[in-house]
C-alpha cells in the first residue's frame, strides 16, 4: 500500500523493515530468480530465514523447517545466506537511516525504529520522510522495504505488517481502536504464541476482546508485569521513546553498545544425550563470553534457549549479583538453566540450543564475583584472557576446550 493520510503530530515513530530481506538481497542481482520462488537457508535441519513473495504464495514462512518448505513447493529454488554480502548491506542500511535522524533503535540485521520528530522541520512529516527512506534504500541497495508509522513502538510494528509488501502506512492514535481492536490478539508485538493460546482459552480472541478486560483484571490472569504490558498493548500506549543503538542480529548492530549478545546453533542431529548436551552449551558460551571480552563488557544475565524435535522453543534466564564475562561462570548458568528445561521435559530431543548474555555494561575494575573467605581463585579470567590472545593471533578454532573437541 501506499501513500496514506499526512501524519499527525503525535506520530513520529517510524519502523522500517526490509521485505524479505535476506531473500531480497540474495537475488536483486539475479533477475533469473525474481519471479520464482526462492527460499534463503533452510538446507539440512536448518530453518528458512527468509522466503521472497513466489515462494510465500506457497504458504513459506521464515522460521519453517527446509524439509516443510520443500514439501510445499520442492521446485523452490533455494540459497545459502552469504553474510559477507548481507551484513555490509545491513550497516549501510544503518547509515542511511541516521542521515534521517540519529534516535536509531537497530532490532536486528533488517529492521529499525526511527524517532523522526526532530527531523521534520528540514525534511518534512514523517510520510514524508518515510518515502525518501523508502527511495534511498531502493536507489543506493536495490531492494524494496515498508515502514509503519505510529506514536508508539508496538504500532508502528503493526503499521510496517500493513503496509507490507513495499508500501507505508500510519496508524494514527484517533484511529487505533478501528484498525486494531478487530486483530486476533496474537498480532500484537509482544505477545507470543503461549500468551494467544492462553487469552483465546478464556475466551479474548482479539484485540478488542482484551481491550474490554481491566487493567487489574488482566494483572491477575497473565501476571502482574505481563497484564499491565498487554493492557498497554491493547489500547496503543506502550512505549514512545526510543533507545538508540541496539545490537542487530549476530551482533551487527551500529550506534550505542550492545544490550546483549547470543549464540545459537541447530544440532546435526536431535539430541538427548546429556554429556553432548553440554559440550554444545560450551561452546556457545565461550563464543558469547570471548565477544563480551572483546567489547569491553559483562553481563549480570545469562539467558538460554531450547528448541525440541517438535520445534517447541523454551526460554529461561538467571540474572547474578555480580556482572561477569568469563567464561566458566557463563556456562555453568547456561547449563543448568538447559538441563533444568530437558529434565523438565525428558521425552523430548533437542534440536536448537541458544546462550546469550543480557543486561551488558561496560567493565569497571573490580567487577566479576568475590571470592568467599578463604577460596581459591581457580584463574578462569587469566585463562580467558589468555585463550583470547591466542585466538586474536591464530584464529578462533586454534585453541578449544578438550571436551569439545
Amino acid at each position: 500500500m501506499s501513500g496514506p493520510a499526512a501524519s499527525g503530530p503525535t506520530c513520529f515513530l517510524l519502523h522500517v523493515d526490509m521485505d524479505a530481506f535476506y531473500a531480497s538481497v540474495m537475488t536483486r542481482d539475479r533477475p533469473d530468480l525474481q519471479q520464482v520462488p526462492v527460499i534463503v537457508g533452510g538446507g539440512h535441519r536448518g530453518v528458512v530465514l527468509a522466503a521472497n513473495y513466489p515462494a510465500r504464495r506457497y504458504g513459506i514462512r521464515s522460521g519453517m523447517s527446509g524439509v516443510e518448505a520443500h514439501r510445499l513447493c520442492p521446485t523452490a529454488v533455494r540459497l545459502a545466506p552469504d553474510f559477507d554480502v548481507l551484513v555490509p548491506t545491513s550497516r549501510a542500511i544503518m547509515a542511511t537511516f541516521r542521515t534521517f535522524t540519529p534516535v536509531v533503535e537497530v532490532m536486528s540485521l533488517d529492521e529499525a525504529f526511527l524517532d523522526v520528530r526532530g527531523a521534520r522541520r528540514l525534511l518534512g512529516e514523517p510520510v514524508e520522510i518515510a518515502a525518501a527512506i523508502r527511495a534511498r534504500i531502493r536507489d543506493e541497495q536495490g531492494i524494496p522495504c515498508s515502514v509503519g508509522i505510529a506514536a508508539t513502538v508496538s504500532v508502528a510494528k503493526l503499521a510496517s505488517r500493513r503496509a507490507k509488501p513495499d508500501g507505508v502506512a500510519e496508524i494514527p492514535p484517533d484511529r487505533f481502536a478501528e484498525l486494531v481492536h478487530p486483530l486476533d490478539v496474537g498480532e500484537l508485538y509482544g505477545v507470543g504464541p503461549a500468551t494467544r493460546e492462553r487469552l483465546h482459552r478464556i475466551g479474548l480472541i482479539t484485540v478488542g476482546d482484551v481491550a474490554a478486560v481491566a487493567r487489574e483484571d488482566l494483572r491477575r490472569m497473565i501476571g502482574q508485569h505481563a497484564g499491565a504490558h498487554l493492557h498497554e498493548l491493547v489500547h496503543g500506549t506502550d512505549r514512545r521513546e526510543l533507545r538508540p543503538g541496539g545490537a542487530g542480529v549476530f551482533g551487527f548492530g551500529e550506534g550505542a553498545p550492545e544490550g546483549s549478545m547470543g549464540a545459537q546453533h541447530t544440532l546435526a542431529v536431535d539430541v538427548t544425550d546429556r554429556d553432548r548436551l553440554a559440550r554444545e552449551v560450551l561452546s556457545l558460551a565461550a563464543r558469547v563470553a570471548a565477544r563480551a571480552r572483546a567489547a569491553d563488557k559483562v553481563a549480570r544475565t545469562v539467558a538460554v534457549t531450547v528448541r525440541f524435535s517438535d520445534f517447541t522453543t523454551l526460554s529461561h534466564s538467571r540474572t547474578s549479583p555480580e556482572p561477569t564475562d568469563v567464561t566458566q561462570e557463563i556456562y555453568g548458568i547456561a547449563l543448568a538453566l538447559v538441563l533444568g528445561v530437558v529434565r523438565a521435559h525428558p521425552a523430548r530431543a533437542v534440536r536448537l540450543l541458544g546462550v546469550r548474555v543480557e543486561g551488558l555494561q561496560r567493565r569497571r575494575p573490580g567487577d566479576g564475583r568475590q571470592l568467599f573467605l578463604g577460596e581459591r581463585d581457580p584463574g578462569w579470567p587469566d585463562a580467558d584472557r589468555a585463550v583470547d590472545r591466542v585466538s586474536a593471533r591464530f584464529g578462533r578454532r586454534a585453541v578449544r576446550r578438550a571436551s569439545t573437541l
